[in-house]
């Protein structure tokens, strides 16, 4: 039973980490964003967002939900973030 939840959970975080802009960054993005939640957030939020709107989400998960992220990862987190996914110039 266990071999099939964690096989389900591969399938179904594969294509979630597929759908993320290359760039500088994505590897932290894919390790650390979506190890909680789809990366379907980003793309959610991206309309809304600027990289101040980023480092603030950011932030709410590291405080608010305890993600485990050190200053440096947050900071190529938000920096990847905003340029994929914020306003264009």
């Amino acid at each position: 039973m266990m071999r099939i939840l964690i096989g389900a959970s591969l399938l179904l975080a594969s294509p979630a980490l597929a759908e993320v802009k290359p760039g500088p960054g994505q590897d932290t993005v894919e390790a650390n964003c979506a190890a909680c939640h789809t990366t379907d957030y980003i793309r959610m939020n991206a309309p809304f967002l600027t990289q101040d709107g980023w480092k603030a989400e950011v932030g709410k998960m590291r405080t608010a939900f305890g993600s485990p992220i050190d200053d440096a990862v947050a900071a190529e987190i938000v920096q990847y973030l905003a340029t994929q996914y914020g306003p264009k110039k």
